[in-house]
């Protein structure tokens, strides 16, 4: 019976801590959004992104946060003014926090296999995921790594040129322009743009 007493006693600590790392979050979350329902749904949508759902996209997380569909989600990531480079900013800056000072960068890309073409950056190139040329978009992720953990502070979206949308994809697609690279240039090109980042 003490054994579970101690037991209960650690969890409700790591729930409280929890707790408190999350409001923490939260307060910086929030100045990055105007708008109250704007906060709301970019807290709703952190919490259904940190969740176990499954599926990871607007339709699965709107799921997660028991909301009926995802139009408030795709509002938040296509529509409403928030500046996405000053959020990663802020993530690198907590990263630091938690994570201590002196840490390093580390550059990754990974492999999304399409079935179709509709998405931005689909094209048959090199996937590391399936190991051969596929059909598939090229992710290229930062991430911040101190001995005591690590944690993704960015991310880009490789465009070869056989992938590249025209100015009406861009468009249909919802697609912004906020790459701080042109499409046109080589994959070595788009890595140390990625690799500025750490400034």
């Amino acid at each position: 019976m003490l054994a579970t007493a101690a037991y209960d006693e650690r969890e409700v600590h790591i729930i409280q801590k929890l707790t408190a790392a999350w409001e923490e979050v939260l307060t910086w979350l929030k100045r990055h959004f105007c708008r109250p329902e704007t906060q709301r749904s970019a807290e709703a949508f952190v919490r259904a992104l940190l969740s176990r759902a499954e599926r990871k996209n607007a339709w699965g997380l709107a799921e997660e946060a028991g909301r009926y569909n995802p139009y408030a989600f795709q509002h938040l990531l296509l529509g409403a003014r928030w500046d996405a480079d000053a959020v990663r900013d802020d993530v690198l800056a907590y990263a630091r926090q938690q994570l201590g000072e002196g840490g390093e960068l580390v550059l990754d890309e990974t492999g999304f296999l399409k079935k179709g073409n509709k998405s931005a950056g689909v094209a048959r190139q090199y996937s590391g995921t399936a190991g051969r040329i596929e059909n598939c978009q090229v992710g290229v992720f930062l991430a911040y790594v101190t001995p005591r953990g690590h944690t993704l502070i960015d991310r880009e979206l490789y465009l070869p040129r056989s992938g590249r949308k025209t100015g009406t994809d861009v468009a249909r697609l919802g697609l912004r322009t906020r790459w701080p690279f042109l499409p046109s240039r080589s994959w070595p090109v788009s890595c140390s743009s990625a690799l500025s980042m750490r400034d």
